[in-house]
Formats: structure tokens, C-alpha cells, sequence
């Protein structure tokens, strides 16, 4: 059990990637709290774990707290954070109006400010903790039209690289998982409308997207959900201020090489 006796709180955990991180810390031990905004799959996931669920919008600014405060009133505290809700603004500079820009910030890059700030005096009483992060390969480099999304997920890349050496010395850990395509709803919706442009099916949709990438498959919810366990567990313990890359080898690829390959 790598998470016995730990409290955990999972944003984003109704569905996809939180959901699977949800299930398997709990199967690891861990007391967990989801979030999200839809109470109905949200509440599905709490009663497969024996969790607490906690319906509400990431992107309010009283949530982290409200958040925080009933772990601690359930469970006694807070030992790690997973910071995986997100939104997505499929647009350029041109196209992005201030109202889309700023809710892309207060969900995917405020939202996970407040909730650490929140978790952090309790992980600091119980002597340490671990924040996990989840932003995206989106961080690494920017696709098109995806301005806000890929601006707050290379910016998350920053606030864990400065959590981690702000509360390191007391314990804290944090890190970053940064995964490309996953077979989730947020995924499955771009793949939908890859599959109309290209008069695909899904499935077809997502082998093009990954027809470079060495592994050439998506990921699964449960192998991202994998990869926060390792972050939010001890057998990480000497691992802060780092990014793990969970994306099939899709940026290790030289999409100007593949031409000569194809060439040859």
C-alpha cells in the first residue's frame, strides 16, 4: 500500500485521468476527496472509493478553501494534491477574446495556485507532502490555435518548479506530469472532430494523431493515474521540481526527419 494513511485531494476527478488517479490512490490506501463540476459522475467515483466528493468549479475563487477544509474535517488533513481539471480555448491571438483567455487562467493555472496555497499549511503540520501537477506535452511546445491552453500549461511547468524549491526544505514535494494524447473525454471530443474533417471513425482518428509517436497508441487514463502515484508516493521521495513526460515518445520525435525516412 504506497499510500496507507495518506489524505489526498484529486480536481478534475469525475471522469478521465482524475477519475483513474482517484481509484488508484484509493486502491494505494489513500483516504481521497474528488472535485469537479458534475455532481452525478463525480459522486459515481467517491462511492467506488469510499471517498468524499466535493462538486464545485475549480476556477472559484473560494473553492480551494472550501476544498481543503472539509478534508481536513473528514480525514484529518491533506498529504498530497493532484491538480488535473482542466479547460481548453481552441484559438490564436486573434481569436481568443478576454473572457475565454481568462477563464483558460483561473481554471488550469490560478485554480492549482490556490488549491496548493490551500493544502499547504496541513501538509506542512503533517510534516511534508507532494503536489502533482498535471499539465501536457502542450507545455513543451504549441500546437496550433491553442493559445491560452498551451500558455497556462508551460506556465504550470513554472508555479511547480517554484513550489518545489519554496517548500522543499520543509518537506513538500512537487512535480509535473506532462502527458500528450489520452483516451479521455477532453481527447475524445478533438478526436471527434479530427474524425469529421478527415471522414474517419474515432479509433482512426486517434492512430493519425499518433502515427509519429514511437509507441504509436494514446495513453490510457489508468497509465497517467500511474505516473501521479509514483509522484505523490515515497518511491519518489527524492524527485522535486521535476517533469515526467508521459507521452508515448511523441517529443522525443523529429517530424523534419521523418520526411528523409519517408524519402528513403
Amino acid at each position: 500500500m504506497r499510500l496507507e494513511g495518506k489524505v489526498a485531494i484529486v480536481t478534475g476527478g469525475g471522469s478521465g485521468i482524475g477519475a483513474a488517479t482517484a481509484r488508484r490512490f484509493a486502491a494505494e490506501g489513500a483516504r481521497v476527496v474528488v472535485t469537479g463540476r458534475r455532481p452525478e459522475p463525480l459522486g459515481a467515483v467517491a462511492d467506488d472509493i469510499d471517498g468524499l466528493e466535493i462538486a464545485g468549479d475549480v476556477g472559484d475563487p473560494a473553492h480551494a478553501t472550501t476544498v481543503v477544509e472539509r478534508a481536513r474535517e473528514r480525514f484529518g488533513g491533506v498529504d498530497v494534491v493532484v491538480a488535473n481539471a482542466a479547460t481548453g480555448e481552441g484559438h490564436d491571438a486573434l481569436g481568443i477574446d478576454d473572457e475565454g483567455w481568462q477563464r483558460t487562467l483561473d481554471v488550469n493555472l490560478t485554480g492549482p495556485l490556490r488549491l496548493a496555497r490551500a493544502a499547504l499549511p496541513s501538509m506542512l503540520e503533517r510534516g511534508g507532502g507532494s503536489i502533482v501537477l498535471v499539465s501536457s506535452v502542450t507545455g513543451l511546445f504549441a500546437p496550433r490555435e491553442s493559445l491560452a491552453y498551451a500558455t497556462t500549461k508551460t506556465a504550470l511547468l513554472g508555479l511547480m518548479r517554484s513550489l518545489a524549491v519554496d517548500f522543499g526544505p520543509r518537506g513538500v514535494r512537487a512535480n509535473a506530469v506532462c502527458p500528450g494524447w489520452v483516451t479521455t473525454e477532453m481527447g475524445d471530443r478533438a478526436m471527434g472532430t479530427l474524425a469529421e474533417d478527415r471522414s474517419v471513425d474515432r479509433d482512426e482518428a486517434y492512430r493519425l494523431v499518433t502515427e509519429h509517436v514511437p509507441l504509436r497508441r494514446p495513453a490510457t487514463p489508468e497509465e497517467i493515474a500511474n505516473c501521479c502515484l509514483f509522484l505523490a508516493s515515497d518511491e519518489s521521495s527524492i524527485v522535486t521540481g521535476a517533469v515526467l513526460v508521459a507521452d508515448g515518445g511523441q517529443s522525443a520525435v523529429d517530424l523534419g526527419g521523418i520526411l528523409f525516412d519517408d524519402a528513403g
